[in-house]
């Protein structure tokens, strides 16, 4: 039988927050929950008890008490959650107000920046008197085009502390992306950056952000903060919106005061990847986000107060807001600007070093290409107060599993977790006090009935199948922006299986109580009717040294599905048959003979979403002369014409 590649010590058990909470709950229910699962259990049997528990462990502070923890109806999603209910996400946040550092903001050009608590709630304060000014309130969108820095955090929070909601996406979108997102939920106030750096580069967004402005007919004030563009002046900017650059515009000082709003009252807006149309614009609301988050950080994640916590992501990325919200449990966070390997791969290792990092949160892909990239962290760094690292965007690898532990360190809890931009949080997750077994996700989120079903609806153990939450949840989206009637958000989560949250996710529950992810449901491939997650040939096809990354396809091909395999090669490597020989013979003895491609095609480059998770949608839709509906949602726009009318797929 395999072994565990990390199991946690007695010592560090008794020491997290998972086991402090167990205990809680134990003596206030007078209960003997012996471990996780039996914890798990309980929490999705008394989902009520449980939520009352996570505010109360954690101090969550209302305004005005909740008349009822759940309303429930029939089916998902009519459920309210502390109806009555009132408090501030900004307050919570901002509970801290010492000298501790609660942001330090790097550039890739090195700059660093660092606010106390103390400081930080000095500089919303200033900002909010200055929103407030303008009449910014409950139901106001204030929006962010911005890099990941210390004035994005400072606008969330000072926006938030009105009541208005926060939406932001990263300077790298295209204007049209800008566009399809602050377009239709026509925000107040914009801020945003005159220029940004990247992989070496100072990029200029004065003329974008010209062509935006124009579209933004609603906007009355344009935020300017130069960042990377000094010399920005706000006669640059062609808008009917006032513009005042970011240092004119407050005064940072005295105390910010929090406006109590509803327990769903809108919080954040986020967007889907919009692959396949516009954007559809999810609208989160305050107290689920906010008890979501102290759970998942402050259990799943046992991020203390003298933590420092770090999440390589951009504005546009959902795991942006969940970071933030480690200022909810007093940790400092580290806020990184540029690119993962300027002016080398092991960039971000360096900063574990400088920064004391204790938490370190990436995607699968940067594990991966720091393997390609032959580092060997343990080697060349202390990475001495390093104990966890977080990975999501894509399915974690068997391979980056075990590389993690061989070259990087092997005391440390390596969480791959899954959840979404859906549910700004997780169904599956990190555990501190549990093992970690290679390819798996090591739990359930507590109080998310997470469970894997077939096409009949029925739950399966050992079998791969739909990852559906079962039961509601206070994170579920309150819908989405403009859905009145709320067909759309109907469509997306609850058609599949009705009154019941489907993800989209091919998943497979494990003997240990973790999950595997098989990839999206959507791009599950089904030759000769067996379906097959992108995600198993993916990992096999890492182990070949000459592949730097592959996406996968279903090709509809005589009258059945044939699975097509695209492969990006290190540089000057050529697919010569020997090496396709190779690729196939190791998804071979890996898998099954129907995971093997019928063909496998080089190419310069494979499209990405901006938050870097391939889209394998889009390339089956060129493959087969379909339309690409929205191609201002991808990093590589320009990569998609490498896949069209390959005379290798006509035959």
């Amino acid at each position: 039988m395999s072994q565990p590649l990390w199991t946690p010590s007695a010592e560090r058990i008794a020491a997290t927050r998972m086991e402090a909470f167990r205990h809680f709950v134990n003596q206030r229910h007078g209960l003997q929950l012996a471990d996780y699962p039996a914890l798990h259990a309980w929490s999705v049997a008394q989902r009520e008890t449980f939520w009352q528990a996570i505010v109360d462990f954690f101090e969550v502070r209302f305004s005005s008490q909740p008349q009822a923890v759940l309303r429930e109806g029939s089916a998902m999603p009519s459920a309210h959650w502390f109806s009555g209910a009132t408090l501030n996400f900004a307050e919570h946040l901002l509970r801290r107000r010492d000298a501790h550092p609660a942001l330090v903001a790097i550039g890739e050009d090195g700059s660093r920046e660092q606010l106390s608590y103390a400081e930080l709630a000095a500089h919303v304060a200033g900002l909010q008197r200055s929103l407030q000014a303008l009449g910014v309130g409950i139901g106001d969108r204030v929006a962010a085009c911005m890099p990941n820095t210390w004035q994005t955090v400072v606008g969330m929070l000072a926006a938030a502390s009105l009541g208005a909601s926060w939406s932001s996406c990263s300077p790298d979108f295209g204007s049209q992306g800008v566009i399809d997102r602050f377009g239709q939920i026509e925000p107040t106030v914009l801020i945003t950056a005159a220029g940004y750096r990247y992989a070496g580069k100072n990029l200029d967004q004065t003329a974008k952000l010209n062509e935006i402005l124009e579209r933004l007919p609603s906007l009355q004030q344009l935020l300017l903060v130069p960042y990377s563009n000094p010399a920005a002046q706000a006669a640059d900017f062609k808008t009917t919106a006032k513009v005042t650059l970011w240092q004119d515009f407050y005064q940072p000082g005295g105390e910010p005061q929090f406006t109590p709003v509803a327990f769903e009252q809108a919080l954040y807006i986020l967007y889907s990847s919009g692959t396949t149309g516009v954007p559809k614009c999810i609208v989160h609301g305050v107290g689920g986000t906010l008890l979501q988050h102290v759970k998942e950080l402050g259990l799943h994640t046992d991020l203390h107060a003298t933590d420092t916590l770090f999440y390589y992501t951009t504005c546009g990325w959902m795991m942006w807001n969940w970071l933030v919200s480690g200022l909810a449990l007093g940790a400092t966070l580290v806020l990184f600007d540029g690119s993962p390997f300027h002016p080398g791969a092991e960039r971000l290792i360096d900063l574990i070093d400088a920064e004391n990092i204790s938490l370190f949160g990436t995607s699968a892909k940067f594990l991966a290409a720091l393997e390609k990239a032959g580092a060997k962290p343990r080697e060349s760094h202390r990475l001495t107060q390093l104990r966890a690292i977080l990975s999501t965007g894509s399915p974690l690898s068997h391979e980056s599993f075990e590389y993690v532990y061989r070259e990087i360190k092997t005391d440390l809890c390596l969480s791959s977790i899954s959840g979404g931009t859906d549910i700004v949080s997780c169904f599956a997750l990190g555990n501190p006090v549990l093992p970690v077994w290679r390819g798996e996700l090591q739990c359930k989120g507590l109080g998310m009935d997470v469970q894997v079903w077939n096409d009949a609806g029925q739950p399966v153990a050992g079998e791969k199948g739909e990852l559906v939450c079962a039961r509601h949840f206070p994170s579920m989206p309150l819908g989405f922006w403009n859905d009145l009637q709320g067909e759309k958000f109907q469509a997306a989560y609850f058609d599949t299986f009705p009154g019941i949250w489907a993800q989209g996710d091919y998943a497979e529950e494990t003997e240990h109580g973790g999950l595997v992810i098989h990839g999206r449901s959507d791009a599950v491939l089904n030759p000769g009717g067996v379906r097959i997650g992108t995600a198993e040939i993916y990992r096999q096809v890492e182990k070949v040294e000459q592949v730097l990354e592959s996406i996968a396809i279903g090709q509809e091909w005589a009258g059945d599905v044939r699975v097509v395999l695209f492969v990006r090669l290190r540089d000057g490597v050529q697919l010569t048959p020997e090496l396709e020989t190779q690729i196939r013979q190791v998804i071979r003895d890996n898998t099954t003979p129907r995971h093997v491609p019928a063909k496998i095609l080089q190419v310069a480059d494979i499209p990405r979403t901006i938050s870097g998770k391939i889209v394998e949608l889009a390339v089956r839709n060129v493959v087969h002369g379909r339309p690409v509906k929205n191609t201002e949602a991808l990093a590589n726009p320009q990569a998609l014409e490498l896949y069209r009318d390959l005379p290798q797929l006509q035959g």
